[in-house]
């Protein structure tokens, strides 16, 4: 299943009723939407389960809003935005919210940045207040020093988590080979080595003034709260906060891979892995519940087709997966696979072929189909307790949507699904003269790679 917030989907129901009696209920998700003048959104949500409270800031900004040669400022604006603003000391930020119990946390990814608290309810003014600082008084406390400690934390993170990692440079790979050098996903969310040694304090003061400002910001408010009363304080700590210019949305260029494009990357592995990149509809368009639903029955768990033929029957590889990863100007479809220790990457890749091709001829059963809607169902049992959830979801919908309350047109779209409808999808997008492949073998072990013919 993709890995998106899509998948952290909930309920609002009183007494929920067992699991079968609530397949076709019409779920939906109170709010309070409001704008202030300055432009902020703010979405409430009431729900009086427990005494505590969700606070969920989207700045509409990922690393596609960058450009080339200053990549990785949204995300080093992710560890800098916990460092201090103008009423708040260094320290401050963590030690006043667990001071009274709170958590915090904060993600970037290509399309979003978002910063996140949960707090006893009593305790709200306390999130409304850093969150403001932040927004409102960073530049009042940012320093080139500040901005070079930060930065040399993000390298660091970099060399753990990219070069200093078994096939860590995998994606990094995918991206600038898949996209023309022009798309805003043309690069990894944490930026290159290059670009955050390069970046002035004026480029990272100046990015911060363009995009994380009121207008392009979401506050979603969740949890144990009277949406009247909250409001006002909402008001009473962010309508100081001066709007800034319009910000808008990156545009992609369109383009198609009509042969197949072939990577090998040597690497301090001891067995080689094999990456298939197709592309793919965008988050919540018509094909994206039905790429969804391909790659969770080809490798969603271990009775998943792929798994089936290459771990357990063949026994040539020892772990498969394969999701649809959602996003807001196009997405991609990846399969991946980890040979055992004897076994190349183009046997893998034929099985691979294999088994697409007889998905496309028969289609999927309608077992497998009810597979992928029980357990999307059931996560929303799951997690219909938790107030930080719903503060994503109604923000998640919000950017991609609109609607804060997508949630049953989101469910829709996969009960609506039929195998004649699969097919078409495997026909459309997953050809294999329409895709990239990546081999990362072992140092001095090309011949374990998937070659061009």
């Amino acid at each position: 299943m993709k890995d998106t917030c899509i998948k952290i989907l909930f309920m609002s129901v009183l007494g929920l009723a067992p699991f079968a009696a609530q397949a076709q209920l019409d779920l939906r998700l109170n709010y309070v939407l409001e704008k202030l003048p300055n432009g902020l959104t703010v979405i409430l949500h009431e729900d009086h389960t427990t005494p505590t409270v969700a606070v969920d800031v989207w700045y509409h900004v990922g690393s596609s809003f960058e450009k080339p040669g200053r990549t990785g400022f949204a995300h080093l604006f992710e560890h800098i935005m916990f460092e201090g603003s103008g009423h708040v000391k260094e320290g401050d930020f963590d030690n006043l919210l667990e001071g009274v119990g709170g958590s915090n946390n904060g993600s970037t990814n290509t399309d979003r940045t978002n910063y996140y608290e949960t707090l006893p309810s009593n305790a709200l003014d306390i999130a409304l207040f850093l969150e403001s600082d932040r927004m409102g008084y960073l530049l009042s406390d940012m320093s080139p020093a500040k901005v070079d400690g930060q930065r040399d934390v993000v390298k660091n993170e970099r060399r753990q988590s990219y070069e200093n990692r078994p096939y860590g440079l995998a994606f990094e790979n995918i991206v600038r080979a898949f996209y023309p050098e022009n798309h805003p996903y043309h690069w990894e969310v944490i930026g290159s080595m290059d670009d955050l040694s390069a970046a002035s304090f004026e480029d990272v003061t100046d990015f911060f003034k363009k995009f994380y400002v009121p207008n392009n910001a979401v506050l979603t408010i969740a949890g144990d709260i009277d949406p009247k009363a909250v409001m006002e304080r909402v008001k009473y700590w962010f309508n100081e906060i001066p709007a800034g210019a319009t910000v808008n949305r990156p545009n992609a260029p369109n383009f198609s891979i009509t042969e197949t494009k072939y990577l090998t990357l040597e690497d301090n592995v001891q067995i080689p892995r094999l990456y298939l990149t197709y592309k793919s509809p965008m988050m919540l368009s018509p094909g994206d519940a039905e790429m969804d639903i391909i790659a969770n029955v080809l490798a969603g768990g271990k009775t998943s087709r792929l798994y089936q033929k290459l771990v357990y029957e063949l026994g040539i590889a020892q772990d498969v997966a394969a999701y649809q990863n959602s996003m807001a100007l196009n997405s991609t479809f990846m399969i991946t696979a980890t040979a055992r220790p004897g076994h190349s990457l183009p046997e893998l890749l034929k099985v691979i072929d294999s088994e697409l091709q007889k998905l496309l001829k028969e289609g999927p059963s309608k077992r497998e189909i009810e597979r992928v809607i029980n357990q999307n169902e059931a996560r929303i049992l799951r997690e219909a307790q938790s107030i930080e959830s719903k503060a994503e979801s109604l923000n998640t919908y919000y950017y991609y949507t609109g609607n804060p309350d997508y949630l049953n047109e989101d469910l829709a779209r996969y009960r609506a699904v039929e195998a004649k409808d699969i097919q078409a999808m495997i026909q459309k997008y997953l050809q294999p003269n329409q895709r990239l492949l990546l081999s990362i073998v072992p140092k001095s072990k090309t011949d374990l790679a998937v070659v061009k013919p």
